[in-house]
């Protein structure tokens, strides 16, 4: 029985590049001689086991044909006389094709060493168009490594432009194409992921809605890159730099949809874009079946991020009531996170990256002041509706007062 470190963490070892789950394969091995060692049994459509006492998985080394559609249409075998290079030649990327023994001794039977250190992403063999999963986690490899200098190979885009034009990418379940896209929207250069799904083709399969915003022009004094999808690409790139989390991310790339439904008519103007979009967000998310909170936030951003960049002309009342609906008394997280998607609109334009985008402290500021005021500070004598009206007026009371305080000239166009 042999054993081997093999996939990411490999790569990873061998690119300098952190690294935390190690996954092992077992040559030589059956079943009950991992039983016999203490090891336990999790896989479901192969033999995986945990070790007894690090819990890394260890994988017999197995060989897999291609039996029906998507992710999961495969039959696996595994045997002792299953070789390390024909379990290594089943993986998707040369790189993710690299194993260590316990010595440090490295097996590269396809040349990852070599592709990782001329920084490219290749395909190990053919049979890499039979599994639809391999386009989302190229896209996502592309991600995690565009700041080192990482690129797609030419075959392996062309294989990916096949894999999407034979349907099999309609086989995915929305589990993992969600579990994919937050990964990858979680790594420091997300945008990638959504340019190298377009470059095959598979945004327009997966993310309809996205793939549809490039081509659609905006106003340039307001929008210097002009594309819809550009600027939702700096957008999300913004987010990314300041390490938001994954729901600022996701609401940040959801918060312009309405603009691809923009009559011709009517561009490069955006009229109503907010309104329009609250539909296709509420599509994207429950195709992909989101979690609540991440599609309440990105709802709200579509719905409310004009208003957002609008702040500092707001009335009272109307701040207040904006405040309201993003549940600043219950949720102040929410409206952080808030805050944080519409300065990402702001600077992901074409030279305003860097540009000063006061509505944030100001939107800050309003939501303290509103939540410091608190019903055990009324009168005792105010009873039953009285209360909630009292709140009211004391809080936009407040908030008017706050703005005759506050003298900043805006800065951001409304669009």
């Amino acid at each position: 029985m042999q054993v081997y470190l093999v996939g990411g963490a490999v790569r990873d070892h061998l690119l300098g590049y952190p690294y935390h789950e190690k996954d092992y394969v077992v040559v030589g091995a059956t079943p009950d001689q991992l039983l016999a060692l203490g090891y336990q049994p999790v896989g479901k459509d192969f033999p995986v086991f945990l070790h007894p006492e690090s819990k890394d998985e260890y994988a017999l080394a197995r060989t897999e044909r291609k039996s029906g559609q998507g992710y999961h249409g495969f039959e696996f075998h595994t045997d002792p006389n299953v070789t390390l290079e024909e379990d290594l030649i089943r993986r998707d990327l040369t790189i993710n094709a690299i194993a260590m023994d316990h010595n440090g001794n490295i097996y590269d039977p396809y040349s990852g060493q070599q592709d990782l250190k001329n920084k490219v992403l290749r395909h190990v063999s053919n049979a890499f168009i039979e599994d639809p999963l391999r386009v989302l986690r190229i896209a996502r490899f592309a991600a995690r490594y565009k700041a080192i200098g990482f690129t797609v190979a030419p075959e392996t885009l062309i294989l990916m432009q096949q894999l999407t034009e034979s349907g099999e990418l309609n086989a995915l379940t929305p589990e993992r194409v969600w579990k994919e896209t937050s990964r990858a929207l979680m790594e420091k250069h997300a945008d990638e992921y959504f340019e190298v799904l377009r470059t095959c083709g598979a945004l327009k399969v997966l993310f309809p809605e996205i793939d549809a915003l490039y081509g659609i022009p905006q106003r340039p004094e307001y929008h210097p890159e002009i594309d819809c999808g550009i600027h939702t690409m700096m957008s999300v790139q913004q987010a990314c730099a300041a390490n938001y989390s994954l729901e600022v991310r996701f609401a940040v790339l959801l918060h312009d949809l309405g603009k691809a439904l923009t009559p011709k008519s009517e561009l490069p103007r955006h009229i109503m874009h907010e309104e329009r979009g609250i539909q296709l967000v509420i599509n994207v998310c429950d195709r992909l079946k989101v979690p609540t909170n991440t599609k309440q936030l990105a709802l709200s951003v579509c719905k409310e991020h004009l208003k957002c960049h609008q702040a500092l002309q707001l009335k009272p009342g109307t701040l207040w009531r904006l405040l309201q609906r993003l549940d600043v008394l219950r949720r102040p997280e929410r409206v952080e996170a808030f805050i944080q998607a519409c300065e990402c609109d702001a600077r992901g334009r074409l030279g305003l990256e860097n540009r000063d985008y006061p509505q944030a402290k100001f939107m800050l500021d309003a939501m303290k002041i509103v939540r410091q005021i608190k019903a055990q500070d009324l009168p005792i004598e105010i009873r039953g509706p009285e209360i909630g009206e009292l709140l009211i007026k004391k809080r936009i009371d407040a908030l008017t007062q706050f703005k005759k305080q506050t003298e900043i000239e805006p800065n951001c166009s409304n669009s």
